[in-house]
């Protein structure tokens, strides 16, 4: 299995801007129909980000980074990006790249958020992002 492995976390300033990067995207997307971000902050429950279809480019995102964050993925390099503008307090937490798996197993995505998800399977070591007020 084809890790991934996500860079570019760090600490910056309520309002102030980062870019993640994921790196062995390119190994999953011919497999998974979806690759994404997720985050996962102290206490809290691991919850999806943004997530955007290998085949079609079509983009999904919670509902409290709409606006505010963009996914791309660049398949000549094999790079998933992650711009996040305007970031919040709120917005502290290890984020992760991750991929769907097959239909089975079932994934160990957000299940409450419902499709897509729900399917991811395949899970970076995650980056750091701390946004202070």
């Amino acid at each position: 299995q084809v890790q991934l492995v996500e860079s570019g976390g760090g600490s910056v300033q309520a309002g102030g801007s980062l870019r993640l990067s994921c790196a062995g995207v390119s190994a999953y997307t011919s497999s998974s129909y979806c690759v994404g971000w997720f985050r996962q902050a102290p206490g809290k429950k691991r919850e999806g980000v943004a997530a955007i279809s290998t085949a079609h480019g079509d983009t999904y995102y919670a509902d409290s980074v709409k606006a505010r964050f963009t996914i791309a993925l660049d398949n000549a390099k094999g790079i998933l990006y992650l711009q996040m503008n305007s970031m919040k307090p709120e917005d502290t937490a290890m984020y992760y790249c991750a991929a769907t798996g097959p239909p089975s197993p079932p994934g160990t995505g957000d299940a409450n958020m419902g499709w897509p998800w729900a399917d991811f399977a395949y899970w970076g070591q995650g980056t750091q992002v701390t946004v202070s007020s």
